[in-house]
């Protein structure tokens, strides 16, 4: 006997084989977004970890290119000027004053790459620049810009500071050792070089901050003692990358509210006052800072 299938039951049958109810379509829709909430944030957190880790590589890469600047030039260290003495000096281990306006210095890569450490960062400006820094403010945006190309600064009391330290110490520190040559440190893994700065005081890359000098009156006096006049960023789950003399480099978490600002354009006031229970940060960087003349 041969069993023979009509044509309408056999498409009946394909019918009936893809076909999905409505309740199997909302089970389907639904595991998948809990497999997106669960991967999601997996994901997120692996794309943070490996900001982390270039932005303390290009830190580490800003240090020892200083390092190889000093070989070259006598053991000095590269310039490291202030306000608008930076903007256009390439002399400067980098050129360029960063604003919230459509200055050109805030993506002018040529700036960055022709000034003294250029040549010895092969020229990428890539290392200038944090990948999680995406920072801008509203007229930037506007414009259709990505990110500002810098992200980090240079230790005031490292390096030549031009006319602020012209007489041998910084003015903005008197009591502390401006560090003009690099064999000058006589503790280079506790001195920093290089920090990623928050995005509201980064500026000329020029990072400073008075310490116990609440008196000393200069263009950057606080209002009151123990202020931010600089603010290191806190783009890594609140800490910052750091760069030393001796070329290493190091994420230091911090501790307190005040020193972990939202990287908001125009959001901080400086000078910032640090309350006295949180003291901790500005401690912990002053120490980094310099030592005592």
């Amino acid at each position: 006997m041969t069993l023979t299938v009509s044509k309408a039951s056999q498409s009946s049958d394909k019918a009936g084989a893809v076909a999905f109810t409505l309740v199997e379509m909302l089970v389907v829709i639904a595991v998948i977004a809990i497999l997106a909430a669960l991967v999601l944030p997996a994901l997120a957190a692996a794309k943070a970890r490996a900001q982390t880790v270039i932005c303390l590589n290009n830190t580490k890469q800003l240090a020892l290119a200083a390092i190889t600047y000093a070989s070259d030039h006598d053991d000095s260290l590269p310039y490291n000027l202030v306000g608008q003495a930076a903007a256009t000096n390439l002399q400067n281990w980098a050129a360029g004053v960063l604003d919230w306006d459509l200055t050109p210095d805030n993506t002018n890569v040529a700036l960055l790459i022709q000034a003294a450490l250029g040549p010895y960062l092969g020229k990428m400006a890539a290392v200038y620049h944090c990948p999680a820094d995406y920072v801008l403010s509203q007229t930037q945006s506007l414009a259709g810009w990505k990110f500002r190309v810098r992200s980090y600064s240079m230790n005031a009391s490292v390096g030549d500071a031009g006319s602020v330290s012209e007489s041998g110490y910084n003015i903005n520190n008197p009591g502390y050792v401006q560090f003009f040559k690099l064999t000058a440190i006589s503790r280079p893994s506790d001195i920093f070089v290089f920090l990623d700065e928050h995005p509201d005081s980064i500026s000329d890359g020029y990072f400073v901050n008075q310490v116990n000098e609440p008196s000393y009156a200069t263009a950057y006096r606080p209002a009151a003692p123990n202020s931010w006049l600089r603010l290191p960023a806190s783009y890594h789950n609140g800490a910052a990358s750091f760069s030393f003399a001796d070329g290493h480099a190091e994420i230091h978490e911090w501790l307190y509210g005040s020193t972990k600002l939202p990287p908001v354009a125009e959001a901080a006031n400086f000078p910032i006052p640090i309350p006295a229970n949180q003291i901790g940060d500005f401690g912990w960087l002053a120490q980094r800072m310099s030592v005592d003349r």
